[in-house]
């Protein structure tokens, strides 16, 4: 399939349930069930998205305080909503080297982590406010 303007992320089916995602720029992922080994689940990437952006949207801020060159690691939980297929909350994890910081410094750091995140994460923005979409089917003649 061929990106076109509206469709600047697509997935084209692979096999039974599995899929390659792909953007404009040359990206491709591998998705399907939870049970299929190599790929990632729907559910896994977006959940991948959320701690992903709120690293990225804390980078500026860590790299102030922590030096460009910082190491860090995001992780996600989430609570599944199983009567209602859905995932109910979720919580992200900044794992970071916070020793050479006292106790006040790190005070500040979580702080305006906090707001950066809060101001730069779209997907948790999104997330938060709920995300109306719709769906076509198309005749791929």
């Amino acid at each position: 399939m061929e990106a076109t303007p509206a469709a600047a992320l697509w997935a084209d089916r692979t096999g039974k349930r599995t899929y390659t995602g792909h953007n404009a720029r040359g990206a491709e992922v591998r998705i399907g069930p939870d049970d299929a080994e190599g790929v990632f689940s729907p559910g896994e990437l977006m959940k991948l998205s959320l701690a992903a952006c709120n690293l990225m949207s804390a980078d500026w801020p860590l790299s102030r305080r922590l030096g460009r060159d910082f190491r860090a690691s995001v992780g996600v939980e989430t609570e599944k909503v199983e009567d209602e297929n859905r995932y109910g909350s979720g919580r992200v994890e900044i794992v970071l080297d916070l020793s050479g910081l006292d106790e006040q410094g790190r005070a500040d750091l979580e702080e305006v982590v906090r707001r950066a995140v809060e101001r730069g994460c779209t997907v948790g923005r999104t997330l938060d406010a709920g995300m109306p979409h719709t769906l076509s089917i198309t005749d791929a003649r």
